[in-house]
This record gives C-alpha cells, sequence and structure tokens, in this order.
C-alpha cells in the first residue's frame, strides 16, 4: 500500500520528516524516499533507497546531513521509486503518492500519443509517481491538475506534492487511503497513519475529505478543493494495515480490533482453552476475544521481532512460504494438550495456515480453532492493492470455488453472502483442508457495525464485490 508523510514548519523540519515517514514503515516495504526544499539555497534536495534489504532508518541516516529546509515530505513505498521532482509551467515541485492505477496502460498511451515522455521506469514499467506528475502539469494550477488525476485515474490515488511554497496533500476522491493533519506550535504535517504523530509532539487538526486538496504551511491550512460527498475508505485499514494507535475517520484501529473480537468472542459457543493473536493485526481481536468470552490471552505465538518485523507479502512464492514459516515462533508449553483459539486478519492465499497449523498440531495442542477478523476474500483488490494478486484464482477461496463448482467465477454473490449454503460449503472446505477444528470468519455486517460507518462509505470490494471507479 504505502504511506507518507510531510511537514511544513518554520525551523528546520529534517528530524520530523525523518522519524515521521519512519512511522510508516509497516506500510510497506519496497522503497524509501525523502525530499527537502531550502528557501534560502533555492534548491530540492532528494534521496531514494530500496528498503528489500534493510529498514528505513538504516538507509536515511547516512543521508541526514544533506538535507536542508523548512518543508519537505516523505515516502515508505511498496511500488516505484519516489519522491519524482518535476519542473514544469506550474514550477518545480516533488511529489509522493500513494497510489493504484488500474489504467496505467492506457494514460501511459495517452500521454505518449500527446508528446510526453517518462524518464523514470521502476523496473522496467512506467513509474505511476511520474505519470500522475505529467497529469497534474497539464491543469493551469495544482487544483486543476489534480482535479484531471482524479477524473482520469481508475483505482485509487492520494498525493503530497512539496513546492518553493509549503506543501499540497490532496486525498484520494472517493477517499480510499487516507490523510491526517497534524499541528504543533510554528509547524502543521500531513500523514498517512496518524500515529506518527505522537512523539513528534503533533496533535490531530483535522481529517481530509475525499478527495480535498490543500495547502499546508507553517501558519495554517487553507482549503484548495472542499471534500466531496462519497466516500469508500478501505475497511482493511482497520482489519490489517493500520497500526494500532492510529484513528482513521476518528475511529482508533486498536478500539476496533478488541470491540470485533469482544463481539465474536461473545456469540462463540465454541470450548477453548485461550485466545492467542497472530502477530501483529491479530493480537487486539485476540484480546477482545478473551474479554467477551471470558477465557484468558495467551501469547501461544510470537514474532521473531528483532529479523522478522511486520512486513508484506514478498513478490515470489518461495519467498512468501519461507517468511510465513520463519516469522512466527509457537510455545511448545503452552500448546502440549490445549485447545487454542487463534485469531488473525484474514486468509489471502493460505500459505501461513498451510505452514503454521502441523506445527501447532506436532507440539501438542489437542485442537486448533481458528478465527477471522474480516469475510472470506472473494475478489482480488483493484484498489489499495491489499491481496496482491496477479489473478482472483490465488485467493483460497478462489480456488475452493473452483474444486465445488467447476468454475472459479460461479456464483460468487451466493459464496459472499453470509451463512448461505454456498458460504458454508466454501468456509468448510478450507477448514477441512488445512486441518482444523474450527473455522469461523467476521461476517460482512459486523464488520461494517464495529467500524461504525454506513456500508455506503466503506469499501468492501474484496468481500462481495461491490466497486466504485
Amino acid at each position: 500500500m504505502g504511506g507518507f508523510f510531510g511537514v511544513a514548519a518554520k525551523d528546520s523540519c529534517v528530524a520530523d520528516l525523518f522519524y515521521g515517514t519512519d512511522y510508516h514503515s509497516h506500510l510497506g516495504t519496497r522503497r524509501g524516499g525523502m525530499a527537502t526544499y531550502d528557501s534560502e539555497a533555492n534548491q530540492f534536495r532528494r534521496s531514494i533507497h530500496n528498503l528489500e534489504s534493510s529498514y528505513f532508518r538504516t538507509k536515511f541516516e547516512g543521508d541526514l546531513d544533506k538535507f536542508t529546509g523548512r518543508s519537505g515530505i516523505g515516502i515508505i513505498s511498496d511500488t516505484d521509486a519516489q519522491p519524482i521532482i518535476i519542473n514544469s509551467h506550474l514550477g518545480r515541485f516533488a511529489i509522493v503518492t500513494v497510489a493504484k492505477i488500474c489504467n496505467i496502460d492506457e494514460l501511459e498511451r495517452e500521454l505518449l500519443d500527446c508528446n510526453m515522455h517518462f524518464a523514470e521506469l521502476s523496473s522496467g514499467t512506467t513509474n505511476q509517481t511520474e505519470l500522475i506528475a505529467l497529469l497534474i502539469t497539464q491543469g493551469k494550477d495544482f487544483t486543476e491538475g489534480i482535479e484531471n488525476v482524479y477524473r482520469k485515474v481508475k483505482g485509487s490515488c492520494s498525493m503530497l506534492i512539496l513546492t518553493d511554497d509549503g506543501l499540497i496533500a490532496a486525498r484520494d476522491r472517493l477517499g480510499r487511503t487516507p490523510i491526517v493533519i497534524g499541528r504543533k506550535e510554528d509547524a502543521y504535517a500531513a500523514a498517512s497513519e496518524s500515529s506518527a504523530f505522537p512523539n513528534l509532539d503533533y496533535e490531530i487538526d483535522r481529517y481530509l475529505g475525499p478527495g480535498e486538496i490543500v495547502r499546508i504551511r507553517p501558519e495554517g491550512v487553507e482549503v484548495l478543493r472542499p471534500a466531496g460527498e462519497e466516500m469508500q475508505i478501505c475497511s482493511f485499514l482497520w482489519v490489517y494495515y493500520g497500526f494500532p494507535t492510529s484513528c482513521y475517520e476518528g475511529r482508533n484501529v486498536e478500539e476496533m480490533r478488541n470491540r470485533m473480537g469482544y463481539d465474536m468472542g461473545l456469540s462463540d459457543d465454541t470450548e477453548v482453552d485461550y485466545s492467542c493473536g497472530i502477530p501483529d493485526s491479530g493480537i487486539g481481536m485476540a484480546i477482545g476475544y478473551a474479554e467477551g468470552k471470558g477465557i484468558p490471552y495467551r501469547r501461544a505465538i510470537s514474532k521473531y521481532t528483532p529479523t522478522w518485523p511486520r512486513s508484506f507479502t514478498p513478490p515470489r512464492q518461495e519467498l512468501r512460504s519461507l517468511v510465513a514459516k520463519m516469522k512466527l515462533i509457537p510455545n511448545r508449553e503452552l500448546l502440549k494438550g490445549a485447545r487454542p483459539l487463534l485469531c488473525d486478519d484474514s486468509i489471502v492465499r493460505g500459505t501461513q495456515l498451510r505452514d503454521n497449523v502441523q506445527v501447532l498440531y506436532d507440539y501438542g495442542a489437542k485442537e486448533v480453532h481458528i478465527r477471522i477478523a474480516c469475510p472470506p476474500l472473494i475478489y482480488g483488490c483493484p484498489f489499495v492493492n491489499f491481496s496482491a494478486s496477479k489473478s482472483d484464482l490465488e485467493l483460497i477461496t478462489r480456488r475452493i470455488i473452483k474444486d465445488l463448482e467447476g468454475d472459479s467465477d460461479k456464483n460468487l454473490d451466493k459464496y459472499a453472502t453470509t451463512d448461505s449454503p454456498e458460504y458454508k460449503a466454501m468456509v468448510e472446505k478450507i477448514r477441512e483442508q488445512f486441518g482444523l477444528t474450527s473455522l469461523r470468519f467476521n461476517t460482512l455486517e459486523r464488520l461494517v457495525k464495529t467500524i461504525g460507518l454506513p456500508k455506503c462509505k466503506l469499501c468492501t470490494h474484496c468481500f462481495d464485490g461491490s466497486s466504485h471507479f
């Protein structure tokens, strides 16, 4: 997915920019970048590093001395190299994006036909942040240019732009990804994650609305384009992506996970000895489940955090299998003779489940029960790249549906309907495939209720196929 952080301050922004960007490291693993503007030198400064073999801080600490200025932007990207620096009729600017462009080939051809060119290739393909920058330069000003992006991009796109007059923050037209504004004395910041603010002494000032565009200066925030009414914020922000202390639309991630687990525990009649969260995103749910059911919470599985911090799915299957097995260490003493109930955020391909469930039995568990924070994933994500699937058939649900129907695309609406005969058959086949004593998914209805926003304001495409481009 990726996440960004930007600062406009009356004094040096470098320390806040460095640490604020680093606090988005849970959102991506491929590229990191920072850019600052030094008004005294009238100069942009930029660094981009590959993060696939190391962490943001270790890559950028050696670069900090070269950064100067009172305004800057940073990015942790799961896609292309950023920031991009552009010189155009709008002036010079640097840009970072959190985006997924479904029609990138079409837009690339359109721009090439207009005699434009692309200089920043990512793994041999067009850098989508550069493409977005070129769409912006088609406007007479930044607001018109960003509105051009909103009109033409299918998928999602939020961005931060660094100019010689502060920052411009623009949230995705349908608000699929968040932007929150923070303030402290003599500085304002914009971030994907509000968890970046507390240790840097920022307070949440406001959440940008869908399609809203603002200019950020040290003195305050100016609205360039008001928010729209329609919103499709990604429901996985609360289930999976979000850091526990973050808030989106005023709703805290950890509180939502606790409440969701509590509700599931309250209504679950399965007899188990304790609940355990699969680190990291399943922990809040498991704590809530234990409270709702009146059972202990135990850490029967722990993540080896010194070398396996939270990371997104590697691109190659052999690496995915290795990560799923190696980063989690079961506790034999807690599993021996026990009936654990494990809480996790989702089942995408089933790699982690396949590689770890048998280990629990080998370590002496009498039964293994699984509870999943979201409904079954029936559709790949076209908007924020959650499932990272090249095809829907990579999803375990689609493989099961193909086994049951002979066609992975058949009767999807029935399989997506809570407690329909098709839904129950699919869940039972998944349970059997992994040798689980019991398996239950959160319902779409409960997920929407727990988040607390109207369903029409949430993107639930992964679960029920509803789409708004």
